[in-house]
């Protein structure tokens, strides 16, 4: 029997959640229940979670942490965090602890601009499309105005627009490039919105213009979108301190953890095995927060990535240096976000985390973003090129395989105690518990027996 169904998206969400449960569960009273044990209690808060997307039966929670005790520019932040990855709010709050005292964070916003682009087709000669763009460049700001009026006032808009030539990648293709500010929004609406616009005015103009041939005048427009590859807008996060204050480490010198640290800094700058995985470190301090404060982290994602890999070869997005006994360690990342439209102003949790940050600027965001992914690798690092990235790792994750062994708060605890002072995996965790459950079995059987 078929599964697929018409007219899915104009059903109830009861009814989609009936479907779903029949169609798809062997118990479909159970799935059902599950389901609905992550609605909301606020009946208005779930409504508003409803049409975030569409076709939606229940929540998908993440757990929202808190890493206190950053210092950034001077200034004390608590920094929100939505991640299930064990280890990473751990790590990031003991980073903000041992640069609290050695000069706090330093960040700095490089660039703010953002790019979007027209693509189309054009089947004629390159130096009479030139001279065409010259002529009637104006008019693209002016057709756009309406548009750009509110952001102008807040002090952005279009910056610039440029046609550029493709051909050489592909027959007859072309761009209009275009650089916006958005100030405190991601912008993605307001871009597309300009972009759509300067298709229309390309085409309307075309057909316009005496000096095009029939032929010249069918510009083709293939697609007009925004790009999330943003390196021109760009922050900067950083520490340093000198040498001799790298000395939180009693099992190693603070010149030899300095020498093995840029080491594997460096390390990530040529390997791009490494690069990939030591980045991807750098992405759980940036996804976490930028997930807390609603932004997009698919689009950040994918323009840190391009950024990283920008003089074609992959590389770490961190550096570190030794000069004349002070140690540096500095991370430069595109990051395209906002504090006002989208979830900013709908999700209940994204307002109170903006307001935990005390309702920064988008720039100022991106300078706490950038912190915590210099955090996160900074943290990553210590334990890589000291005590190893799993003793730390695995007693975080301790929790986690407790609760799939359906250890009670007794067990828990004991076994806590226990690996404080032995190994972690899956196996041992299992065995400790079972040995334990043994143990409590004989004890009641020996008190039956009493």
């Amino acid at each position: 029997m078929s599964k697929a169904i018409l007219g899915f998206s104009k059903l109830s969400k009861q009814e989609k959640i009936n479907w779903l449960a029949q169609q798809h569960f062997a118990d479909p009273e159970a799935a059902t229940t599950l389901l609905q044990s992550y609605w909301n209690t606020d009946a208005e808060v779930q409504k508003l979670h409803d049409e975030f997307i569409e076709n939606t039966v229940t929540n998908f929670y993440l757990p929202l942490g808190i890493a206190p005790g950053f210092i950034i520019n001077g200034k004390e932040y608590t920094i929100p965090m939505a991640i299930e990855e064990s280890s990473v709010v751990a790590a990031a709050s003991k980073a903000a602890k041992f640069w609290s005292t050695r000069g706090g964070f330093k960040a700095t916003v490089l660039n703010t601009e953002k790019i979007g682009q027209v693509h189309f087709m054009y089947n004629g000669n390159a130096d009479k499309l030139k001279v065409f763009f010259e002529e009637t460049k104006n008019e693209f700001f002016t057709d756009t105005e309406t548009i750009t009026k509110n952001m102008q006032k807040r002090g952005g808009g279009i910056l610039n627009i440029e046609l550029r030539d493709k051909t050489h990648l592909i027959p007859n293709y072309y761009q209009l490039h275009a650089t916006f500010e958005t100030i405190d929004s991601m912008g993605a609406n307001f871009i597309n919105s300009c972009l759509e616009q300067f298709s229309k005015t390309l085409r309307e103009e075309a057909q316009l213009y005496t000096a095009f041939t029939e032929e010249e005048k069918d510009i083709k427009v293939v697609m007009s979108i925004l790009s999330n590859y943003v390196p021109e807008c760009v922050v900067r996060a950083e520490v340093s301190c000198p040498v001799e204050a790298l000395n939180e480490d009693k099992n190693i010198s603070p010149e030899e953890f300095a020498d093995k640290f840029v080491a594997a800094v460096k390390i990530a700058e040529v390997e791009t095995y490494r690069a990939v995985t030591h980045n991807k470190g750098i992405m759980n301090g940036i996804d976490a927060v930028v997930v807390a404060t609603g932004n997009d982290f698919r689009a950040v994602e994918a323009g840190v990535h391009a950024y990283a890999a920008k003089n074609g070869h992959y590389t770490s997005l961190s550096h570190a240096k030794i000069e004349d006994g002070q140690f540096t360690f500095w991370l430069d990342v595109p990051l395209a976000l906002g504090t006002v439209g989208g979830l900013t102003t709908l999700h209940p949790l994204v307002k109170l985390c903006l307001q935990m940050l005390g309702n920064p600027s988008a720039q100022e965001l991106m300078q706490i973003v950038a912190v915590a992914g210099l955090a996160q690798n900074f943290g990553a690092l210590r334990s890589l090129t000291t005590t190893g990235i799993q003793q730390g790792h695995m007693k975080m994750h301790l929790m986690n395989i407790l609760n799939q062994l359906e250890a009670t708060e007794t067990e828990k605890q004991q076994a806590v105690k226990h690996f404080e002072k032995n190994t972690v995996s899956h196996s041992a965790a299992a065995e400790f518990v079972t040995q334990l459950r043994t143990i409590d079995k004989a004890r009641i059987e020996e008190d039956f027996l009493q």
